[in-house]
């Protein structure tokens, strides 16, 4: 009897001793760096088209600079060249938080080794599409950067909201003829140039892409664009107002906006517009 009494006893001393017994747990090995002086650390920067690809050589990569936030010293700038990456592996294929996504194949990135004394503060920031002024977009990110201890693979992702949007029809300063039935086309793509259309990794179903005209400054008609597959573009008629009515010219103007990512653009040209073409003289 006295021995079986024991048993629960002996349990409830392992149960509250349990928890207080310290656990050792495997951690990272430490860096093998000197303890002193300045050491080398790599940092890789990508700038990637938000719900996109990497900003590449196709719409002029983006420009990334490193500042130590305490002195407001740059540390590096340069330019981020290259691809844009693999589509599939970007848009279409399930990641877990740890893996690579824009690393895993070929992608643009602006790449520096600096030399770091102390663990220093600084500010990341990129600004693109470079080729793109007038859809030109910038982004920023604070951190903390430990001497000799690398940041590659991924990198640093910095994301750039927005769209490109270019009239493509009319022409820029293409004077329009007043009663005319004119044809807008637009083009929308992501800014890492990457085309926006229906079906597509980016669904044009799910973005408002939409024109308008303006006389001076206020809006006095909304036209709504359906794509084009042929030419690639969005496109709607409209007509030019007599040329007495718009002494100035008229404003175009595509908007594209996506509530969803918060990514928006747009582009906007003025055109003059001249007298109405007159009817031929007939010949007696």
């Amino acid at each position: 009897m006295t021995r079986l009494a024991l048993v629960p006893f002996r349990l409830i001393l392992s149960l509250i001793i349990l928890p207080c017994t310290p656990l050792l747990v495997q951690s990272q090995t430490l860096p093998h760096s000197s303890l002193n002086g300045p050491q080398p650390t790599t940092v890789l920067v990508r700038v990637v088209a938000h719900g996109a690809m990497v900003l590449g050589r196709e719409v002029g990569g983006a420009r990334v600079t490193i500042t130590d936030v305490a002195s407001g010293h740059i540390l590096a700038t340069g330019l981020q060249q290259g691809e844009s990456g693999d589509q599939n592996q970007i848009m279409r294929t399930p990641h877990m938080m740890e893996e690579p996504i824009y690393s895993a194949r070929p992608s643009a990135a602006f790449t520096t080794t600096l030399e770091l004394q102390k663990p220093t503060v600084v500010e990341i920031s990129a600004e693109g599409p470079l080729a793109y002024p007038a859809a030109l977009q910038r982004t920023s990110t604070t951190l903390l950067l430990i001497p000799g201890q690398d940041l590659t693979n991924d990198g640093i992702v910095l994301h750039l909201s927005g769209y490109l949007v270019q009239i493509e029809r009319p022409k820029p300063c293409e004077a329009l003829i007043a009663k005319d039935d004119v044809k807008l086309r637009a083009s929308v793509r992501t800014l890492s140039g990457s085309l926006v259309r229906p079906h597509g990794d980016w669904d044009s179903r799910k973005i408002r892409i939409y024109g308008e005209v303006l006389i001076g400054g206020k809006i006095i008609e909304r036209l709504q664009l359906f794509y084009d597959e042929a030419s690639r573009t969005f496109e709607a008629p409209f007509f030019v107002p007599p040329s007495k009515e718009v002494p100035d010219g008229i404003t175009l103007r595509v908007i594209a906006t996506d509530l969803a990512t918060g990514n928006s653009g747009m582009d906007q040209t003025n055109y003059p517009v001249l007298s109405e073409r007159l009817p031929p003289k007939s010949v007696r």
